[in-house]
């Protein structure tokens, strides 16, 4: 069998299988359980390459793997998955299509980008580990996420707008050129983890009817009009 198999690989594995189930649901109008998969994969992949690291042994084409393995996911994950929730949200007129297309380019250039140049330029400078030149593809898992707890609490319409203007701030953010602190990776990983906590918690209290979950992906033929 081709490809590399160890444990080093398995949470690029769960995050990607998460990413389907997800998307998914999502074409099944289960958004809250849409967006618990992505809050997971996000997750996954604030580990993947801290569990790759604990790996001392790893050849130079399993560590070339990883890291490609890891892009390639992250299309998936966080490029075509979250386009296929906001497309079944609502995003389905001209100038929605035109945002969710220009949000997959943004991605695919931001990952192909830094697959050529990223090991490079830490290579150069030791320093540049410590920044993020633009906004991270995986920040959509967490944006997104509280984006729909919010559209829980405000009317569908005003959701539906949120979501348009978040996928375009994200697309642009994922090629601008500025310099971003890296945070924390256990920050990040706490982060997620509140998100999934909260997004579940939500769902638990939906299943037992005690709150209600709103259709968010509904709107009224006003505001479709007036978007697209």
């Amino acid at each position: 069998m081709i490809g590399f198999y160890d444990y080093t690989v398995i949470t690029s594995y769960l995050g990607v299988i998460s990413a389907v189930i997800g998307m998914i649901e999502a074409c099944n109008g289960n958004f809250l359980i849409a967006i618990i998969c992505l809050a997971f994969s996000g997750m996954c992949d604030t580990l993947d390459g801290k569990i790759a690291r604990t790996k001392k042994d790893r050849t130079e084409q399993q560590r070339n793997f990883g890291i490609q393995l890891d892009s390639l996911c992250d299309v998936v994950c966080f490029g075509v998955f979250p386009v296929i929730i906001a497309y079944n949200m609502g995003m389905k007129k001209i100038l929605g299509l035109a945002i969710l297309c220009v949000y997959l380019v943004c991605a695919v250039i931001r990952l192909a980008y830094f697959n050529v140049m990223e090991e490079e330029r830490v290579t150069k400078n030791p320093t540049a580990k410590k920044v993020y030149f633009g906004v991270p593809i995986t920040t959509i898992s967490v944006t997104l996420s509280l984006a729909y707890a919010v559209g829980l609490l405000i009317p569908s319409n005003a959701f539906l707008v949120v979501l348009h203007v978040l996928l375009v701030v994200q697309a642009f953010g994922f090629i601008i050129n500025i310099k971003i602190p890296k945070p924390n990776m256990w920050l990040i990983f706490a982060i997620v983890l509140v998100v999934i906590i909260l997004l579940v918690v939500i769902l638990i209290l939906a299943m037992n009817g005690v709150i209600e979950v709103h259709d968010i992906g509904e709107t009224t033929a006003f505001i479709q009009n007036a978007i697209g």
